[in-house]
């Protein structure tokens, strides 16, 4: 079989929430249109907004617009979207990032290999206000980001990245979709749904693989308030609670695995040259970057304890969305 006639069919999802990024998703819709390899259909799903669902209606012709119709947040407008799809592959794209050219093609030739369930690609921070020094790049996935220590060359990987990801369409409806008990609400900075969704996918198929292909770029664009230390902290504790969140779902060890070497090795690594940097004199926010480095960890650490002792998530598609507890711990 050609690479031509093996290339899948492909359905571009796009979930929005507010007309404040009314922009940023234009800018989404244009990367989409700009692709070598144009995408069988592009779907913007609104969780909940009315207003901003009309705007679409009468101001994008060429895009399918729908209403979430399950619960309100990022996982159930992502099921919206899966469920609407009609190509062999959904690709996501958030509303305020921007693809490269060539990202479907990228992500859709990794499809050969049938054993190969998900793609996801190198998620680019472009700055609002320029990457602050104490900002670490190894502290990028706070900011939805490719972070420093992940492989370089296409590789498997435990999950993609949700700003820039794709699944098989069947895979996604075989393990019943993303739980809706994960996943962003509106501000609320939860998150690791993406995760759970391929750890489940994988178990559920012995033998397949997701794979990370960094030649496949999106652009992410990173409002200025994300680059601050509060932001960084409040992003941190709500990812140790969605980590234990997601380890009471599918074991301690297959939650936690790429954790265990990024804290290891890519976490000191990053301390001791920041320290050795100030010390020298040449790298005076080097200080300043492992000190961060070192409370986002404990941040991260006690939101994961603190999560540990909360209501298990369920899994099923028709899960609840967050507890209230849930709720008051991570605002």
């Amino acid at each position: 079989m050609s690479h031509a006639a093996a290339f899948p069919t492909i359905s571009v999802v796009i979930c929005s929430y507010t007309e404040d990024r009314w922009d940023r998703l234009m800018g989404a819709l244009d990367s989409v249109r700009a692709q070598t390899r144009p995408p069988q259909q592009t779907i913007v799903v609104v969780d909940y907004n009315m207003d901003l669902y009309k705007r679409l209606i009468f101001t994008v012709p060429d895009v399918v617009i729908v209403e979430n119709n399950g619960p309100k947040g990022l996982s159930g407008a992502r099921n919206t979207g899966a469920a609407v799809a009609k190509a062999t592959v959904v690709a996501f794209l958030d509303d305020d990032a921007e693809a490269a050219p060539d990202w479907i093609e990228r992500l859709a030739a990794m499809y050969d290999d049938p054993d190969v369930l998900a793609v996801g690609g190198r998620v680019e921070p472009r700055w609002e206000a320029g990457r602050p020094g104490y900002f670490a790049e190894e502290l990028d996935w706070i900011v939805g980001c490719t972070y420093r220590g992940m492989p370089k060359v296409a590789a498997e990987v435990r999950n993609v990245i949700g700003a820039n990801m794709s699944f098989r369409a069947d895979v996604v409806d075989r393990v019943g979709g993303f739980n809706p008990s994960l996943g962003r609400q509106n501000t609320l900075p939860l998150g690791c749904e993406e995760t759970e969704l391929c750890i489940r996918a994988v178990l559920g198929a012995p033998g397949s693989r997701v794979v990370y292909e960094p030649a496949a770029v999106v652009q992410h664009h990173v409002p200025a308030v994300r680059g601050t230390f509060r932001y960084m902290l409040s992003r941190s504790w709500s990812e140790g609670i969605s980590k234990a969140q997601v380890s009471r779902i599918v074991g301690h060890k297959r939650a936690l695995g790429p954790e265990r070497r990024y804290i290891r090795q890519v976490l000191p690594r990053a301390v001791f040259a920041g320290i050795r940097g100030w010390f020298r004199g040449d790298d005076p926010a080097g200080l300043e970057r492992a000190g961060a480095i070192v409370a986002v960890f404990a941040a991260t650490a006690t939101g994961y304890l603190r999560g540990r002792r909360l209501r298990a998530v369920p899994v099923a598609k028709t899960a609840p969305t967050p507890t209230d507890e849930l709720w008051r711990e991570v605002q």
